[in-house]
């Protein structure tokens, strides 16, 4: 997949657009179709999406709590097997074009034939617009302008970015699991903590998240497999205040690795969340705390090996 805001190759392109954020289950079928109608014309697919929320661009103070960071979305996408992604930046003189005038700037830069729209996609500064209006300017310029076909899980239920986001601020990570088509991660650093897990018998790494628009699923303990130094191990992590041992203000990120004993501060690590075992709980002694905490560790290694 080639990945830009632009390419000095001519290739004609059928191509969709959008922020595909999280690149999940409905994102990939788009995709797929997006493909199929690119071989029938013979020619290359393309997704053209934005490097930053377009809302953070209009409000800067916007915090959009992000489903994948850019490059794991553009990793995300490299594995559709698009052959194009086309990175535009969104700036506000893009936010004040019309949809016939951004049409026209796809078709120039991008030498876009076809557009393939998603059902419910609406772009350009008048948001009244729709799909007959999108095929009348697509006529006037030279770009063929198809319908794509909704995608609907296995319940009949939606799936969008904003649902997934909704069942992560709430914990649940199976459910967005099975929206995204996969276990959601979080990325970052291994960094220095207060080192108490040590006194438990709990080591933990600390995971700074690399990027901070990154949604962080709520408060509670889960089970994680962790990929670090190229391999892969089973995890029980927290996030949260640690109230027993009164944390204060800071929410940590916390994970403890199963059979791991390796010094690994300052390496990248990647959390991919499994399923959430409990809330987060204020114990009345530490030992009350190291009690449960065993009971968590003997429940995400059944999740994770059973």
């Amino acid at each position: 997949m080639k990945i830009g805001d632009h390419f000095s190759d001519n290739c004609p392109k059928v191509a969709t657009i959008g922020f595909f954020d999280g690149v999940h289950r409905g994102h990939r079928f788009l995709i797929e179709q997006v493909r199929a109608m690119a071989a029938e014309r013979r020619c290359a697919s393309a997704v053209v999406t934005f490097p930053v929320h377009p809302r953070k661009v209009m409000q800067p103070e916007y915090c959009p709590q992000l489903l994948t960071t850019c490059r794991e979305k553009e990793e995300l996408l490299a594995a559709t097997g698009v052959d194009y992604c086309l990175m535009l930046d969104f700036t506000p003189e893009l936010a004040c074009c019309s949809a016939h005038d951004f049409m026209a700037l796809l078709k120039e830069r991008y030498q876009i034939q076809a557009l393939v729209i998603g059902y419910d996609h609406r772009f350009g500064h008048n948001r009244s617009e729709g799909f007959d209006d999108y095929v009348r300017y697509g006529a006037e310029l030279g770009m063929e302008v198809l319908p794509a076909s909704a995608y609907y899980c296995e319940d009949g239920g939606e799936v969008s970015s904003s649902c997934i986001r909704r069942l992560l601020s709430v914990g649940d990570v199976s459910g967005a699991a099975r929206g995204l088509g996969y276990d959601y991660f979080l990325q970052g650093t291994v960094v220095s903590g207060y080192r108490v897990g040590h006194t438990l018998g709990f080591p933990t790494a600390n995971l700074r998240v690399d990027e901070a628009d990154k949604l962080v699923p709520a408060d509670g303990v889960y089970a994680v497999r962790v990929t670090v130094d190229g391999c892969q191990y089973g995890g029980m992590l927290s996030i949260g205040y640690r109230p027993t041992l009164d944390n204060g203000p800071d929410r940590s990120i916390e994970v403890y690795i199963f059979d791991f004993q390796a010094d690994i501060y300052n390496h990248p690590l990647r959390l991919s969340f499994a399923r959430r075992i409990r809330d987060e709980l204020k114990f009345a002694s530490v030992d009350e705390l190291v009690a449960q905490l065993h009971k968590d560790e003997a429940v995400a290694r059944q999740l994770l090996f059973a």
